[in-house]
């Protein structure tokens, strides 16, 4: 649990936010329980008739992870009051009503996709890349430790979940997203991990990047002249150019490369999974090159109320391995990356280009940024020296 000075400081924050927001609402702790707060219909039964202040019973423990837990609750029920939808019913207890806390591990896990589903924004494409998450980085791990559950049921969850993420290989990209998706499921359940969680998440990154044999420039170019079909031709050649992500090919604005831009530049729009950028083509020449200003994408489905970015990436892999490419798709993007470091662009412009953060950015690839950066010193170190070597 938080300590006492540390957790009366997050709910008066919470509280500030919430009167921002003008949600109506306030957080009061009640020993070691967490309630609402606000001006509230007449509960069943009362003989009141009008709405007054009233405190909703929301049983959430006292600590970080419940707060986060009840901030989701006030917006709800904040959106339940202005559109007058409100209902004791939903926040009173009932009696012989099962506890949370005893309900079935594949409900709660239910419960906890469907919160996970609630955060998206508007819009089907927004929805698509969050049902994108949670099949790649929530569903697959949660099945883990439902197994491990039914394997051990006498098991609390908590250990459960540990012994779920020790059973995945140390220092993989598995262990590490699925220590993110428990730490995620847990806070929603108010559950408290052991404070050294995040080391049992291994470390995963730059090795896996530096121990990638990318492909030359040389290969890329003749590899996409390889490609029969013109319109993966030029899915080949945009990712190759332009660094981008499997799907992001087929969810970006070409208008100011069509148009004649000098500079090549095109728009990954926010539909995407890092939402909208600009990025630059490394190298420029490949546009002409690769005749970029004037092809067309496949007529594949990329209507995300009926699909995802996950799946239309897929279509990218598929015709890789169709076309015999004896390289990832990924590997397009991860040799732009480092060809943008050879070019001694900064890297907080590569990182954003490539929409992920810097410190991302810096540990994939570390080796060839840290190779960059001695380069240079070394050469600043001569051009700087006001001495000669004996001959």
């Amino acid at each position: 649990m938080a300590a006492p000075a540390s957790l009366d400081r997050a709910i008066a924050a919470l509280n500030t936010r919430f009167k921002a927001a003008r949600l109506g609402l306030q957080v009061e702790q009640r020993g070691d329980r967490l309630s609402l707060r606000g001006t509230l219909p007449p509960r069943p039964g009362s003989a009141k008739a009008r709405p007054h202040q009233q405190r909703i019973p929301l049983g959430l423990p006292a600590t970080q992870a419940g707060l986060k837990q009840i901030e989701r609750e006030a917006k709800v029920i904040a959106g339940q009051l202005i559109e007058r939808r409100f209902s004791w019913a939903d926040y009173l207890p009932q009696p012989e009503e099962a506890r949370p806390e005893g309900l079935p591990l594949a409900e709660r896990i239910a419960q906890f996709e469907a919160d996970v589903m609630a955060r998206s924004g508007p819009g089907a494409a927004a929805l698509a890349s969050r049902k994108t998450t949670w099949e790649k980085a929530y569903a697959p791990y949660l099945k883990k430790l439902l197994a491990q559950v039914e394997r051990q049921p006498q098991q609390s969850l908590e250990t459960a979940i540990l012994a779920t993420l020790e059973a995945l290989p140390l220092h993989s990209r598995s262990r590490q997203v699925a220590c993110t998706a428990f730490k995620a499921f847990a806070d929603f359940q108010g559950l408290t991990l052991p404070e050294g969680m995040d080391k049992l998440g291994g470390q995963y990154g730059s090795s896996k990047a530096q121990r990638r044999l990318l492909p030359s420039d040389e290969v890329i170019v003749e590899w996409r002249d390889r490609i029969p079909n013109p319109a993966w031709r030029y899915v080949y050649g945009v990712m190759a150019t332009y660094g981008l992500r499997n799907h992001e090919v087929f969810f970006c604005d070409y208008r100011e490369l069509r148009q004649g831009d000098p500079e090549g530049r095109i728009t990954v729009l926010e539909t995407t999974k890092t939402g909208l950028h600009d990025v630059w083509p490394f190298y420029p020449e490949w546009i002409e090159r690769f005749d970029l200003r004037q092809g067309h994408l496949p007529p594949i489905n990329t209507d995300l109320s009926v699909t995802t970015l996950q799946r239309v990436g897929q279509q990218v892999a598929i015709q890789f391995k169709r076309y015999g490419v004896p390289f990832s798709p990924y590997d397009l993007r991860h040799a732009w990356a480092v060809r943008t470091i050879h070019f001694g662009l900064p890297d907080t412009v590569a990182a954003r280009m490539m929409g992920h953060s810097v410190a991302i950015h810096n540990r994939t690839y570390h080796r060839w940024i840290t190779h960059r950066d001695q380069r240079q010193a070394v050469h600043t170190a001569l051009q700087q020296r006001s001495w000669q070597a004996p001959l």
